[in-house]
């Protein structure tokens, strides 16, 4: 039951992504063929690869990490929040993965809404690909199911029906929480990057979400809400 994991040990997480570029053009010739190849099932037949590729932030092969954003709680219901944000992406992974150095995450249980399929794999294969090991709580080979130290609120929601999705938004609202989306959403997260170039504005969206999660997550274990959050730095 949710009810019997220590709180203390939960990190909650967001993170933000885009693709890699901002413009189609910007992709080299052997880019451009592999992300033809990637999505040509994916697309109806009359949008273009270079019309699909706004859609590359989803796709860690394509895309980018620009801000994650993490939470945990402190006894007197706070719940800590730093992010991690920069346009070099290394070296913001470099940074994030250098906390769980830290005694307190050596035996951390990761929290995310959709974490699954999305966040925590994306996580693991932006370090393999800058060129670094995946901190240890994203390391999945050779593990039993129990043995992976990962809970997601999309799937604690699902009760076993595997065809249902839920997002964030939706579920702060059945459960009385305050909209983390009353500034952005995000499909306007590559825009508001590459266009706009407003990072701050990305990462302010990214705490509301790890602070609506936790809250998501206290509601599922029957626990009031959070009093307020504060910053960890």
């Amino acid at each position: 039951m949710i009810q019997n994991i220590p709180l203390e040990k939960v990190l909650f997480l967001d993170i933000e992504t885009v693709p890699n570029s901002g413009s189609w053009k910007d992709l080299s010739e052997t880019e451009q063929k592999l992300w033809d190849k990637k999505t040509r099932f994916q697309r109806k037949d009359e949008i273009s690869a270079e019309d699909f590729y706004d859609r590359a932030g989803i796709m860690a092969e394509f895309g980018k990490i620009i801000c994650i954003t993490i939470g945990m709680l402190e006894k007197n219901d706070t719940l800590r929040i730093k992010s991690f944000a920069d346009d070099d992406e290394k070296k913001m992974l470099t940074e994030f993965g250098e906390l769980f150095n830290s005694p307190r995450l050596r035996d951390v249980i990761l929290c995310a809404h959709n974490g699954k399929e999305f966040d925590f794999p994306w996580i693991a294969r932006r370090f393999l690909i800058n060129g670094m090991m995946p901190p240890t709580p994203f390391q999945m080979f050779g593990k039993k199911p129990w043995e992976i130290p990962h809970i997601d609120t999309m799937e604690l929601w699902k009760f076993g029906d595997y065809k249902s999705y839920v997002s964030l938004e939706l579920l702060a609202h059945v459960f009385g929480i305050p909209t983390p989306k009353d500034d952005i959403d995000g499909s306007m997260v590559s825009s508001i990057y590459y266009i706009e170039k407003d990072l701050q504005r990305i990462v302010d969206y990214c705490e509301k979400d790890v602070l609506t999660l936790a809250n998501i997550f206290r509601r599922m274990r029957q626990e009031d809400l959070l009093k307020r959050n504060i910053n960890l730095d």
